[in-house]
């Protein structure tokens, strides 16, 4: 388990411990810091990470790059669990969250690339700067969660980025708009990368970013942002620097079938080493399973769009999906 942690967090190995011990007490608090991290992550869109990652590395002791590892897959799975009802109850801007996509993903695989060459108390230092930020920002939102006279930008009508939603706590129907569309996209390219470094799903500036300055509903802004974080961890997850990096030199020395190959092997491997009931071999492809259901989310996203005749966000998903599957075949191929 703790080497596909850092598989995931792509952190210095060479400087992380060859053993965390954590006994049974240890176990059952780290399982009820992550209830609590789940309903938090879920109920603001933040996914978690940024309760598990101080808990893990401040109480627990647990090296940063196997702290951010956890906290990638508690994102993937609090994005997993709570998107499905989002959607259901028409909270999440669909259009929003896969227009956005491109951004975050293309900074969280620049995040994963920059993170390598960070020290993890780089990571610390910009952990807290962020969380200073998000507290101050949400501070300053309160008294605006529905933005009134909202004027939509012209990417916005182009993209019909508008929606309304049924506030059940009201008993009315919430029209809103979203304006300041490109200076969103703009910020949410450094939500990734943030994602990126330190493994948070991004939501921690996506949120406000959205409330504040797109003026969408804060609620909207939540249950939006719990659909984008699991595709942006698992963006950072895939997009690994120095896999990457290996991937392209591969693929420009021996093709694209050349990736493929490797990568066809390496999860090959895995899928042997879990049927033949080795441990980490089913930890392995539960969570690798787990990290894809996001991917999943784009590819049925796009499906639905298409059935809705909407071409221009068909071409989007595809794109985010593109991306997606590029990180991940250059990856695997490291």
């Amino acid at each position: 388990m703790r080497i596909f942690l850092i598989e995931l967090s792509r952190g210095d190995i060479s400087k992380v411990p060859p053993t965390v011990v954590l006994g049974p007490v240890d176990v059952l608090i780290i399982f009820l810091v992550s209830i609590v991290a789940g309903f938090v992550g879920a109920l603001f869109g933040l996914g978690g990470g940024v309760l598990i990652i101080p808990f893990l590395t401040l109480v627990e002791g647990v090296p940063v790059p196997l702290a951010v590892g956890a906290s990638i897959v508690s994102v993937v799975a609090t994005s997993s669990s709570s998107a499905a009802t989002y959607v259901q109850d028409h909270l999440t801007n669909l259009r929003l969250g896969m227009f956005l996509e491109i951004g975050t993903v293309a900074g969280a695989i620049t995040g994963a690339f920059v993170a390598v060459f960070l020290p993890a108390s780089a990571l610390f230092i910009l952990f807290g700067l962020i969380l200073l930020y998000a507290t101050i920002i949400m501070i300053r939102a309160r008294g605006i969660d529905f933005p009134a006279n909202v004027r939509p930008d012209k990417a916005s009508r182009i993209l019909a980025l508008g929606s309304q939603y049924e506030d059940h706590s009201l008993n009315r129907v919430v029209k809103y708009e979203v304006t300041r569309t490109p200076l969103t996209a703009f910020i949410g390219y450094f939500a990734g990368i943030v994602s990126g470094l330190l493994g948070v799903g991004g939501g921690i500036i996506n949120v406000p970013t959205m409330n504040l300055v797109s003026k969408v509903p804060v609620k909207v802004a939540s249950a939006t942002s719990n659909f984008m974080i699991g595709v942006t961890a698992a963006a950072r997850v895939f997009a690994s620097a120095l896999l990457s990096i290996v991937g392209l030199l591969v693929w420009s020395a021996g093709g694209f079938n050349g990736v493929v190959a490797i990568a066809g092997s390496k999860i090959a491997g895995t899928l042997v080493s879990a049927f033949s009931g080795n441990d980490s071999g089913i930890i392995y492809l539960a969570v690798a399973v787990l990290i894809a259901t996001p991917v999943f989310r784009v590819a049925v996203s796009s499906v639905y769009f298409a059935y809705e005749g909407d071409r221009k966000y068909v071409l989007i998903s595809l794109a985010v999906l593109s991306m997606l599957i590029f990180a991940l075949v250059s990856g695997y191929a490291g």
